[in-house]
């Protein structure tokens, strides 16, 4: 048996060991990716221009233009963000675009490299420029944090761990324990990963109710923003088995932020982010029940 567990050490680190660690602006938290820019920039435009070409852009002039008239004033505001904080490298990662679709659904999403799709379906959730710049903030947080990249490495890691060890106990236990062995711990990664991805979409709401802050907009209405989409929804499903929070678990979270959150907000007129210098203080913020440091920047 000592075998077995020393095998599993050694898929564990090496599973730990793969990937360069950084730290997600704003949150502070440390994640290691071994997805390089460029391999995710291709792929994201790749997946991209299949998605446009197959998708029917929205013929309401007014709202394709707010849709970006939002998206740009989040946009500026997020590369002030980085230019001043350490990251001015990263806004070379993005090439953003924006753009209504027409779909019923109330979904919105960001590819990596900034490429931000809003469906028609959720503008009647929305229903001003401040909630919808909630939404947006919530997906260019997505970009910004690079969670798809690290997804993407955590199921490379994943699966090149089962593999090894699939292939070991095979070699050192017998035919077929292996294959059982990669089979169970392909099940367990699945379901870890669904908190993982929780995870993700907690610092996403916390990102973006900063970001659309940042951008002008009051994220208080975050708040009436996701009460309207839980009158709304018609899942039952237990939180523990979704890859995104529970409505009253974001609600109860982003009430619990918004005292940070107001601090970057400084009237109701987009884009009021300058390029002024910073002031840099140290606070705690929880997402996902872990703490992590932060460094936030406020206008002086």
């Amino acid at each position: 048996m000592k075998i077995k567990y020393l095998l599993m050490a050694a898929v564990v680190a090496l599973m730990t060991a793969c990937g360069t660690a950084s730290k997600v602006p704003l949150t502070g938290r440390t994640h290691r990716i071994s997805v390089s820019d460029a391999q995710l920039l291709s792929l994201s435009n790749q997946e991209y221009t299949k998605f446009m070409a197959s998708a029917k852009r929205s013929t309401d002039a007014k709202n394709t233009a707010m849709v970006q008239r939002v998206g740009r004033n989040l946009a500026n505001a997020v590369e002030t963000y980085l230019r001043n904080n350490g990251y001015a490298s990263e806004i070379n990662n993005f090439k953003w675009e924006f753009n209504l679709v027409q779909d019923k659904q109330a979904n919105a999403f960001c590819m990596p490299g900034g490429k931000i799709v809003v469906y028609e379906g959720l503008l009647p959730y929305t229903q001003n420029e401040a909630s919808l710049a909630i939404v947006l903030g919530h997906e260019i947080a997505h970009a910004v944090a690079k969670h798809s990249a690290e997804q993407l490495t955590k199921q490379m890691n994943q699966q090149m761990g089962t593999n090894i060890l699939g292939t070991v106990l095979n070699s050192t236990v017998g035919s077929g324990v292996g294959d059982i062995a990669s089979q169970v711990a392909g099940g367990y990664f699945s379901f870890r990963n669904l908190k993982y991805s929780r995870d993700n979409e907690s610092e996403a709401d916390y990102m973006g109710l900063i970001f659309a802050a940042m951008a002008g907009y009051d994220p208080a209405n975050a708040v009436t923003f996701w009460q309207r989409m839980a009158s709304g929804s018609s899942s039952n499903r237990a939180e523990v088995l979704s890859d995104h929070p529970s409505d009253a678990r974001r609600i109860e979270n982003i009430k619990r932020w918004l005292p940070e959150a107001e601090k970057y907000y400084h009237g109701s007129t987009a884009g009021r982010v300058s390029a002024a210098g910073t002031i840099q203080t140290t606070k705690t913020i929880h997402i996902g029940g872990s703490s992590s440091s932060k460094r936030s920047g406020r206008r002086r």
